[in-house]
C-alpha cells in the first residue's frame, strides 16, 4: 500500500514537471528549428519566456532567415521584438532585397520598421516603381481661363532616405504646386492644351523629390480640363463692387442734401417766427410812438396808404406769376 502510494506521488510529480517543462520550453517550436538547421538552445527559449517574449515570433521568422542565406541570430531579433517592432515583416523585406540586389541590412531595415513605415513595401516599392495619382489641380492662365489637370506621379523608393524622408503627401503637394505654377506662367489655356507634356517636363526639372522618401522617375499629365472663365468672373464682381460703391456715395451725397434741405427750411422757419414775432410788436410801437408825440395822424394815413398800395400791387402781380 505504502509502495503504490510512492509510486502514485512519483507519477504525479513527473507529470507536473513535464508540464512545467513544456510550458516553459517550446519543445515543438525547438524540434522544429533543429530539423531546419537553427541552432537555438532550450535555455534560449527559456530566457525568452522570462522576457515575455513569445518565442515563435523570433524563432520562426529566424528558420526563413537562415534557409534564405540571412546571417541574422536570436539576439537581435529579439532586440527589435523588444523595441516594439515587426520582426517577420523586417526579415522578409531583407530577403525581399537580397533577391532583388539591393543593398541592405539589418540595422537600417529595423530602424525604417522602427520608424514607422512598411519596411516591406518599400523593398516593393523599390523594386516596382509605384504611381501616385494627384488630386484635381485648378490654376489659372494668365488670359484668366482656368484649367483643371491631374498628374501621375511614378516613384521609386529610395532606401537611404526612407528614416527621415518626406512621404507620399510631400509629393503630392509639390506637384501640384508645380503644376499651379506652371499654368499661371502660360499666356493663354490654349497653350496648356495644345502641349500638357509641358507641364509634366517643368515640374520633373524641378527636382521635387529633393528630401523625399521616393525617387520621382516621371509625371504624366492623366488629364486636362478647360474650368471656368476666372478673369471675367473677377472684372464682373469689380464691376458689381464699383457699382455697389458708386450708389453708397450717391445715397451719401443725396442724404447731405437732403439734410441741407432741411437745415435751410428750419433757418427760413426761424427767420418767418422773427418776422411775426416783430410785426406783432408793430402795433405796440405805434401805440407808444402816438402817445410819445413821435407819430401823427397824417403820418399814420400815409403808411395805412402805403401798405394798401403794396397790397394791390401784390393782387396785380400774382395772377402773373401763377401763369409762370
Amino acid at each position: 500500500m505504502l509502495f503504490e502510494l510512492s509510486l502514485l506521488i512519483f507519477v504525479a510529480f513527473i507529470v507536473l514537471f513535464l508540464a512545467v517543462l513544456f510550458t516553459l520550453i517550446p519543445v515543438g517550436l525547438w524540434i522544429s528549428a533543429l530539423a531546419a538547421g537553427v541552432k537555438v538552445g532550450l535555455m534560449t527559449l527559456v530566457g525568452m519566456r522570462l522576457r515575455r517574449v513569445t518565442p515563435s515570433k523570433i524563432v520562426l521568422p529566424l528558420i526563413k532567415a537562415v534557409k534564405a542565406g540571412l546571417d541574422l541570430d536570436t539576439e537581435k531579433l529579439e532586440a527589435h521584438h523588444l523595441a516594439g517592432g515587426n520582426v517577420d515583416r523586417v526579415v522578409d523585406a531583407l530577403i525581399a532585397a537580397q533577391r532583388a540586389g539591393i543593398a541592405l541590412n539589418f540595422s537600417r531595415a529595423a530602424a525604417i520598421d522602427l520608424a514607422g513605415r512598411d519596411v516591406k513595401e518599400a523593398v516593393t516599392v523599390s523594386v516596382t516603381p509605384k504611381v501616385i495619382e494627384t488630386p484635381v489641380v485648378s490654376a489659372m492662365a494668365k488670359n484668366g481661363i482656368q484649367v483643371k489637370a491631374t498628374a501621375r506621379v511614378t516613384v521609386r523608393a529610395n532606401i537611404e532616405r526612407l528614416v527621415g524622408g518626406a512621404g507620399e503627401e510631400t509629393i503630392i503637394a509639390r506637384v501640384g504646386e508645380g503644376i499651379v505654377s506652371t499654368i499661371g506662367s502660360s499666356v493663354s489655356h490654349e497653350k496648356v492644351l495644345e502641349n500638357p507634356d509641358l507641364i509634366s517636363k517643368t515640374v520633373l526639372s524641378k527636382g521635387l523629390d529633393s528630401g523625399t522618401a521616393f525617387e520621382i522617375l516621371s509625371i504624366d499629365i492623366a488629364d486636362v480640363d478647360v474650368g471656368k472663365n476666372i478673369g471675367a468672373e473677377l472684372q464682373t464682381d469689380q464691376a458689381e463692387a464699383d457699382k455697389k460703391i458708386a450708389q453708397a456715395k450717391a445715397e451719401e451725397r443725396r442724404a447731405m442734401a437732403v439734410a441741407q434741405e432741411q437745415e435751410m427750411r428750419a433757418r427760413v422757419e426761424e427767420m418767418r417766427a422773427k418776422v411775426v414775432e416783430a410785426e406783432a410788436e408793430v402795433p405796440a410801437a405805434m401805440a407808444q410812438a402816438f402817445r410819445e408825440g413821435k407819430l401823427g395822424v397824417m403820418d399814420y394815413y400815409n403808411m395805412q396808404n402805403i401798405m394798401a398800395d403794396t397790397a394791390m400791387r401784390e393782387n396785380i402781380a400774382k395772377p402773373n406769376m401763377d401763369k409762370k
